[in-house]
């Protein structure tokens, strides 16, 4: 990760071909969030110049200039303008001894465009945004971190789609509203 602007994925393999752009969408704007977080820069500007510079890209067998732009810059803009909601979101859910703070930037910003999406979109069902995102996290890392990532979501997403889960909750726990 040192020294890197944009952090590269380790190979791994395919995706179903019919989540593709999404997944392409979703794994640009977690590297477009890296840079906002380690650069920066506003998100406009990095927005902008992600999609120009990395349109004819291909990364993790994924062109970008098949992503979903739609879902690229919600993730991109939404996360940015909530950055303060989505950690006290994810502080909701994990460890008393692991805050925010604590975690890596990339995984970071894993953990936020995931607690964004299952936050504002019902359209996906959030097993699928949590499959999603741990796969991003598996790209990266190989270590416990897709593990962490798929734990935090999961939970998070039992608190924010009970329904989903068979009504399963977690108790007393509270997280701000999403949005």
């Amino acid at each position: 990760m040192t020294g890197s602007t944009t952090p590269t994925p380790k190979a791994s393999g395919t995706s179903a071909k019919r989540d593709a752009h999404r997944r392409a969408a979703r794994l640009g704007a977690v590297q477009a969030l890296y840079q906002i977080a380690i650069g920066g820069a506003t998100p406009e500007v990095v927005r902008s110049e992600f999609l120009e510079q990395w349109l004819d890209e291909e990364i993790e067998g994924l062109s970008l200039s098949t992503a979903d732009r739609d879902l690229f810059d919600r993730l991109v803009m939404g996360v940015s303008d909530e950055t303060e909601n989505l950690d006290n979101m994810l502080t909701a859910v994990l460890a008393e001894n692991w805050p925010v703070e604590r975690l890596e930037t990339l995984l970071k910003m894993i953990l936020r465009a995931g607690a964004y999406e299952l936050g504002h979109w019902q359209d996906v069902p959030a097993q699928v945004v949590i499959s999603q995102y741990v796969d991003l996290a598996h790209a990266f890392y190989d270590g416990k971190q897709p593990g962490m990532a798929n734990g935090v979501l999961d939970r998070l997403a039992r608190l924010l789609r009970p329904e989903e889960f068979g009504g399963e909750g977690f108790g007393d726990t509270v997280i701000p509203e999403a949005g």
